[in-house]
């Protein structure tokens, strides 16, 4: 249902222990500089200080190959270790390897273990994907109510995904009673760091009105936002604001131009909203075969698709030959 944020492998700056420091500083000099081995060798030197740094860059190292050969079994031992001295970050790492099942066999039931206790330290990207295993019911019985309650500690830390999935929360009256205008205030707050999801539901709260004025300029200011990040539920909105002229000029060419980044991603929305400007002449050359592709790309099962569009009566058997041609050869593209 939402983005799960994954454990970045980096090489630990602190040393929280009583282990020598100069040696310490050598090896994650060595780590930055891309000398492995001799990071390798240097963090081998200092195992027995028991210091959680060490175990943790450890961890990182056999999980990487990175001056040694990849050994995930060693990764998660040093992982453990270090998790076990009460170390966030490895705890949040090793619940990120037993949620993706990466060296070791899949399992929610202990990726929520090790998420938890490095949530309960305040660990923001823990608790963030905490809040994903109650939404989605992975690893624990599904609770909206505790996934709004780590959604929450993650969103005042400022992390963006817990802030748009916790307007979304609030939208829906999932976990919490519906309140548009906490939806709006979480959606604002991930929608200003760039998170192209919660500035689409931003326009959308302000283009119907809900838990703010409505506002058309605003709204389409933050549908464009996201539409330049290739969110394809924007660029599908702003179309029909150009087409429609809803709140600004009508243009036609502008429309264009966002269903067919929406068609080339392969909504069906774009693409049969793209269709209609090919057939109706709008600011596009008349192009029947045109058409054809954009609704024959169209998902089987979506209510844009139907027998009598796709057909086009009006085409030759040359044209219908054309546009079943450009539609074996065509392949949608993502969005960066």
């Amino acid at each position: 249902m939402f983005k799960t944020l994954t454990a970045t492998v980096i090489f630990s700056l602190a040393l929280s222990g009583t282990a020598n420091a100069a040696t310490y500083d050598d090896a994650v000099d060595n780590a930055q500089a891309g000398d492995y081995k001799a990071a390798f060798a240097d963090f081998k030197l200092l195992t027995d200080q028991s210091d959680a740094d060490i175990q943790y860059n450890l961890g990182n190292m056999y999980r990487n190959g990175q001056g040694v050969h990849q050994d995930y079994e060693e990764a998660i031992k040093w992982y453990i270790k270090a998790a076990d001295q009460g170390y966030a970050l490895a705890q949040f790492t090793l619940g990120d390897l037993y949620r993706k099942g990466e060296g070791v066999s899949q399992n929610h039931v202990t990726a929520v273990t090790w998420y938890a206790k490095a949530a309960e330290q305040g660990h923001a990207d823990a608790q963030y994907n905490l809040g994903n295993m109650h939404c989605n019911g992975d690893g624990v019985a599904r609770n909206d109510a505790l996934a709004v309650k780590w959604y929450t500690k993650a969103a005042e830390q400022g992390v963006a995904f817990a802030q748009h999935n916790l307007g979304y929360m609030y939208r829906k009256g999932k976990g919490v009673p519906v309140d548009y205008v906490a939806a709006v205030k979480w959606y604002t707050e991930a929608a200003e760091q760039g998170n192209a999801k919660a500035q689409t539901n931003l326009g959308l709260m302000y283009d119907k009105g809900k838990g703010t004025l409505e506002d058309d300029s605003t709204a389409l200011k933050w549908y464009a936002k996201a539409a330049e990040q290739g969110h394809v539920k924007a660029q599908v909105r702003l179309g029909t604001i150009y087409y429609s002229g809803e709140g600004v000029a009508q243009d036609y060419a502008t429309a264009v131009k966002w269903y067919t980044k929406a068609a080339a991603q392969g909504n069906a929305k774009g693409q049969f909203n793209l269709g209609l400007m090919y057939l109706y002449c709008h600011d596009v050359k008349q192009d029947y075969a045109q058409t054809h592709l954009c609704w024959d790309r169209a998902p089987a099962d979506s209510h844009e698709k139907t027998a009598s569009n796709r057909d086009v009566g009006m085409m030759t058997p040359s044209q219908i030959e054309q546009a079943q041609k450009l539609a074996r050869e065509w392949a949608p593209t993502k969005a960066n």
